[in-house]
């Protein structure tokens, strides 16, 4: 829309208007006359350039289209939280919390030396004042990490300057457990930081305040390993933060010396290192095969800052963003599945989270998940111990020292159906190394080995699973007979019939879940695919489509076959609801989108 012209104004109002003395004869001359003409023409043409700016100006979308838009953060329930946990009251700037599928560690406090939890996933609510720790460092933990590949094997660091291995037993620990199955002792002060290669079975990087980084190969049969495999000696000052490429051929790193630098981890060489002044970074990450770094920390105002740069050229980042004025350490968290980033403040109450696209903008905003109470660490569940039936994408374990509490939030994306996601869920990392730690020492790279989180499918896959669905819609038959199509099933009790409402409070079990969704499929049709009138004017269309419904045996539930021609396509599947009732009619259906199906009315 072209913006309007004002009038004239000053000399150009007076020839026009007759503004000024002697006005009335100049607008009858002809040099009146002419000069309207000019300013006619110059008003078409100040228009023209007008709109042809806002043309120009309005081809960019005022809305992003993407499909994670309105995820959402979901808290658990108090029963569902972890409660009066002893977090640590460390001023280290770590996450404090390493979770996998099966249990979630945390550092806490400890007489006499450092200390962490281990507890089982599962074991929700107040946790036991005297419950049993992993105690067998002589100072305080820094760091806990989970070996990716065993989720039953942990290493840790501390202000000892050692790191241990453990083996954490299936059962429940009904004593502290003390006996280490590896240390690691190199480093000359105190360990911050510890990190497992990603692709490589049994090979930890661990970084400490002698400035040093540090491989080890824990392929040995020794219990104590007194040197590493090779230390990287180029940092100037603390390494602050550590982070993998997706195969593990590059180490990013960032200094206390306001440089971050790209690595070749088994030569130690620098391959590019930033020494732009506008952006001092305290963490650092590899976003998955974008080749590109992500970058928290301060501007030169002190503002709070993420940066992010080409990995190949570290001169200037390729864009910066600055959210606040706060002085708490920013956590980036990045999901290559989705090409969603979260950003998490060390006292902050939110999270931020944006989605990541190789075109400019690179860092889109999508929303931010808002909290009570403050987070001091944070962990974060592996893709393969998610919940795909309520589509999450994401869960972080929050550490907050005011409640001792740890506190699960979901990241969901909103959907109606309740069926597998799959464009939501591409093939992940999965738990098998695809190298062996001397294959990798002696050069050679591999991409993970990937699975799919789809329930049933094979667990391993070293290659993107392809479609899995290849289901096709039937051909629409056109007999006339379809509308006035009725089904009945005999019943064997007489139960009082009730509705999906009523099946709804219930929470079913994950197995019995399963084997109910199942029945969905019908004729090889998954009816979420293609779910019933979503309108008040289709559902006209279906009303006063009457048929017989009866109770089957025990169970007292009723499967109803329907076939339903609408605008010439034909709808096949399997509805399964409860009813209980002899010789009771369907009389009327109401949408209910929560089953993507209907309430019947008996």
């Amino acid at each position: 829309m072209c913006l309007a012209l004002a009038p004239p104004t000053g000399p150009a109002r007076r020839l026009r208007w007759g503004g000024g003395g002697g006005g009335a004869g100049l607008r009858d001359s002809a040099a009146a006359k002419s000069a309207e003409s000019e300013l006619d023409a110059a008003a078409a043409v100040t228009a023209t350039a007008t709109c042809a700016a806002v043309i120009k100006m309005s081809w960019h979308p005022q809305y992003r289209s993407s499909k994670f838009r309105h995820v959402f953060g979901k808290p658990a329930s108090k029963e569902n939280c972890y409660d009066s946990v002893p977090i640590t009251h460390s001023v280290q700037d770590n996450h404090f919390c390493a979770v996998n599928p099966h249990f979630i560690a945390v550092v806490t406090e400890c007489t006499g030396g450092g200390a962490f939890l281990v507890i089982p996933l599962h074991q929700t609510g107040k946790l036991d004042p005297h419950y049993p720790k992993v105690c067998g460092h002589r100072g305080n933990v820094l760091d806990v990490k989970w070996n990716p590949f065993n989720d039953f094997e942990i290493a840790s660091c501390s202000e000892d300057a050692t790191i241990k291995i453990w083996d954490i037993p299936k059962q429940l620990l009904t004593k502290n457990l003390t006996a280490f199955r590896k240390e690691l002792v190199g480093h000359a002060r105190k360990v911050g930081l510890v990190e497992w290669h990603p692709t490589a079975a049994n090979i930890l990087f661990s970084s400490g305040y002698d400035y040093k980084v540090m491989v080890w190969n824990l392929d040995s049969k020794e219990s104590v390993i007194m040197s590493p495999v090779k230390t990287i000696n180029c940092h100037q000052d603390v390494i602050l933060s550590m982070s993998f490429n997706t195969n593990g051929s590059l180490l990013a790193t960032a200094c206390k010396d306001r440089k971050i630098r790209v690595l070749d981890p088994r030569a130690g060489t620098v391959l590019q290192e930033a020494n732009y002044k506008g952006h001092r970074a305290n963490k650092v990450l590899f976003l998955g095969n974008l080749k590109k770094l992500l970058s928290t920390g301060t501007s030169r105002w002190n503002n709070r800052q993420m940066a992010l740069w080409d990995q190949d050229d570290l001169s200037v980042p390729v864009t910066e963003v600055d959210l606040d004025g706060s002085s708490g350490v920013l956590f980036p968290f990045y999901d290559a599945d989705t090409n969603m980033l979260y950003v998490v403040g060390k006292g902050d109450r939110n999270i931020h989270y944006y989605e990541i696209s190789a075109n400019k903008p690179h860092l889109n905003y999508l929303m931010e998940y808002h909290s009570y109470n403050p987070q001091k660490g944070i962990g974060v569940m592996p893709k393969r111990g998610l919940d795909v039936s309520s589509c999450e994408i994401f869960r972080f374990y929050k550490l907050i020292t005011t409640k001792s509490l740890i506190e699960p939030v979901s990241m969901i994306v909103p959907r109606r159906s309740e069926s597998y996601q799959e464009d939501i869920y591409p093939p992940t990392a999965s738990a098998q190394p695809s190298l062996t730690a001397q294959e990798w020492l002696s050069g050679m790279n591999k991409e993970p080995v990937l699975m799919s989180l789809r329930p049933g499918a094979e667990p391993l896959s070293p290659q993107p699973l392809p479609s899995e669905r290849t289901l096709s819609m039937p051909t629409a038959p056109t007999s006339p007979h379809l509308f006035n199509q009725t089904e009945s099933l005999v019943a064997e009790d007489g139960r009082r019939p009730f509705s999906l409402l009523e099946e709804k409070a219930p929470r079913w079990a994950a197995e019995h879940r399963q084997e109910e969704k199942k029945t969905w499929l019908s004729d090889g049709f998954d009816i979420f695919e293609c779910p019933p009138p979503k309108t008040e004017n289709e559902v006209r269309t279906w009303r006063g489509w009457v048929y017989q419904g009866r109770g089957a045996a025990g169970e007292g539930r009723e499967k109803v076959r329907v076939r339903k021609m609408t605008h010439g396509v034909a709808w096949p599947g399997h509805l399964t609801h409860l009813a209980g009732s002899l010789n009771k009619q369907v009389m009327s259906t109401t949408h209910m989108p929560r089953y993507g199906g209907f309430t019947y009315r008996w």
